[in-house]
Formats: structure tokens, C-alpha cells, sequence
């Protein structure tokens, strides 16, 4: 049996936390920001899935969930770490993915034609949430890859995430049979 592993390892109280390859950054870092804000996306999207959703729909949100897991390391890991997350790259085949769902879930849409608020029903509201938090790892992973090489594919995929939760929300809403509320202006 191998060694106990330990949630607290007590490195990080003096501000700082390992990176995947061992060098350390503070806390407020903007790797951290960007990987940290993937983090509570992939927390949201569990969220969604203890909705009464249909299961298709929580097999692609777990799928997408290890993704996001994929993204954190790529994003968490130093030079020396990249050689060990390389295995986790974001192919344009995941993009496709993302790509596939939405153009499934428009199908039976009806035409977008105005703003819509978030909101209508729980599930509903917590795509909203998602597809916000995902538009906040964009912002943070952009900032972050002006500093570092990011992989293009990473910015790519939570670009195309933003929408694919938009368009969840949507779908979610009329499986659930939820009156979309359109934005007016005044």
C-alpha cells in the first residue's frame, strides 16, 4: 500500500502553491487566476448535473468536465511540468465536439431574436452561470498566455464552451418547458 496521501501539505500558508513541475508562484498569480477560474467552471458544471437533465446531456458535461481537468494541468504546469501534462493537450477534435452539440441543440430551437435574460428555471439559470464563469477563464486565460505560450486550442475551446452553455441553457429551457424572458430595453 502506498503512502497516505494528505489534502493539507501546509507549502502553500506562506502564500505561494507548486506548479505541475515544482517551481512555486504566489497565489495571486495569473496562471493561477486562469486555471483557478477553470476550476469554478468545472465546479458549476457539477452543479448542472444534479439537475434532472437527460443523461446524454450529463455524459457530455462529465466529458467536458475532464477537459476542463486537462486544461487546469496544461495551465498549471511550469517547463519542466509541460512535459508531463503534453498528454493532455485540447485537440481541434474536442473543439468539434462542442461544435456538434450546439448545432444538435439549435436544431429544434427557435430562431434567436432578441437578448434573453438568464434565468427561468434552475438548470436553466446555472448554464447562465456557467457560460458567465466560462467567459471570465477566457478573459484570464488570454491575460495569462500574453505572459506565457498557452496552447491555441485551450482559448479555442473555452471560446466555443461560452457558447455551447448558452445554447444548453436554451435547450434546457424548453425540455423543461420555460418561456425564454427577452431583454427590454427602454
Amino acid at each position: 500500500m502506498g503512502k497516505e496521501f494528505k489534502v493539507y501539505t501546509k507549502t502553500g500558508d506562506d502564500g505561494t502553491t507548486g506548479l505541475v513541475g515544482g517551481n512555486r508562484v504566489k497565489k495571486y498569480d495569473a496562471r493561477l487566476e486562469g486555471y483557478g477560474t477553470v476550476d469554478e467552471l468545472n465546479a458549476c458544471i457539477g452543479v448542472i448535473r444534479s439537475y434532472s437533465i437527460p443523461e446524454d446531456i450529463k455524459k457530455l458535461l462529465i466529458q467536458i468536465q475532464n477537459k476542463l481537468f486537462n486544461i487546469g494541468s496544461r495551465l498549471a504546469s511550469d517547463e519542466k511540468g509541460e512535459a508531463y501534462t503534453a498528454k493532455l493537450m485540447i485537440k481541434s477534435e474536442d473543439i468539434e465536439v462542442l461544435e456538434k452539440a450546439i448545432d444538435s441543440f439549435e436544431e429544434d430551437l427557435p430562431a434567436l431574436q432578441n437578448f434573453i435574460l438568464p434565468g427561468g428555471e434552475l438548470s436553466v439559470a446555472q448554464c447562465h452561470m456557467a457560460r458567465t464563469i466560462c467567459r471570465r477563464a477566457e478573459r484570464r486565460i488570454v491575460e495569462f498566455s500574453e505572459l506565457t505560450p498557452v496552447q491555441p486550442e485551450i482559448v479555442k475551446y473555452i471560446n466555443r464552451l461560452s457558447d455551447f452553455f448558452f445554447v444548453l441553457a436554451r435547450k434546457l429551457g424548453q425540455l423543461h418547458d420555460v418561456e425564454e424572458t427577452s431583454w427590454q430595453h427602454e
